[in-house]
């Protein structure tokens, strides 16, 4: 395998950039100081491992389902993990992604908006997975710390006789609205403030700006239609609460 020759100016750059992160949080004293560096560690391994097996699969389409698959494994298992793992966790974040990736899958190829080929099918479906997977995330963990920030009122509800979604439903809401939200200031400001990686990495594979912003722009509307389904299957699974729930850490 061929190594390029600019790997040696990559590490140094990544190193300094992780260094300064580091340096950052550590002088602000912010707990899980090291996160941020064994995230770039594990995420530069992980993307070297994945660069070579794609490199040998990317038009078959039986190995792309397969990695796709795994991808959504993965990513269902980290947002159970963030809000406290469980069979019944598991199963709703499985569940709640799985639902907003086949609803935006479903439209993008249905509607021919994309043409289904495997690469199509892996670059917007991993991208899709990732973004939905951050949603679930911040949806079960907002929901998680307003109901208990909230439980008076919550309990103030219960007691005169609402069911447990009802006594939730607002903080739901805001729960879902909040996690959308960045979602929707990237989308906003695509082209004024971001040029998303899919835009500027096909730009640089040789595609026109102009097919590359049609692309982005499904890519955009796919992520958008994906994570609202999937925060709100998360916020009404989450919503039925009867006892005070442990805060999220």
């Amino acid at each position: 395998m061929n190594i390029p020759p600019d790997i040696a100016p990559t590490l140094i750059g990544v190193a300094v950039l992780a260094a300064v992160t580091t340096g950052v949080l550590f002088a602000f004293r912010v707990p899980g100081v090291w996160s941020p560096l064994l995230a770039i560690v594990r995420g530069a391994v992980q993307l070297a491992v994945i660069s070579v097996i794609l490199t040998g699969i990317i038009s078959e389409p039986g190995w792309i389902a397969l990695a796709l698959c795994v991808m959504f494994a993965i990513a269902a298992s980290v947002a159970t993990g963030r809000v406290g793992w469980s069979r019944r966790s598991a199963l709703m974040m499985s569940t709640a992604i799985a639902s907003g990736i086949l609803l935006s899958g479903v439209i993008v190829f249905g509607t021919g908006a994309l043409e289904l080929t495997p690469r199509y099918a892996l670059a917007i479906g991993a991208i899709i997975i990732g973004n939905a997977m951050t949603i679930a995330t911040l949806t079960g963990r907002m929901l998680t710390t307003s109901v208990v920030d909230h439980w008076d009122e919550v309990e103030g509800w219960l007691a005169l006789g609402a069911t447990p979604r009802q006594s939730t439903i607002q903080l739901a809401r805001r729960a879902v609205r909040d996690a959308l939200v960045p979602t929707i200031d990237q989308t906003r400001t695509t082209g004024l403030v971001v040029l998303p990686g899919a835009f500027v990495g096909a730009i640089f594979g040789g595609i026109s700006p102009l097919e590359a912003g049609r692309f982005q722009i499904v890519v955009l509307g796919g992520i958008m239609a994906a994570g609202a389904l999937t925060a709100v299957l998360v916020a009404t699974w989450m919503g039925d609460v009867r006892v005070k729930p442990a805060p999220v850490r």
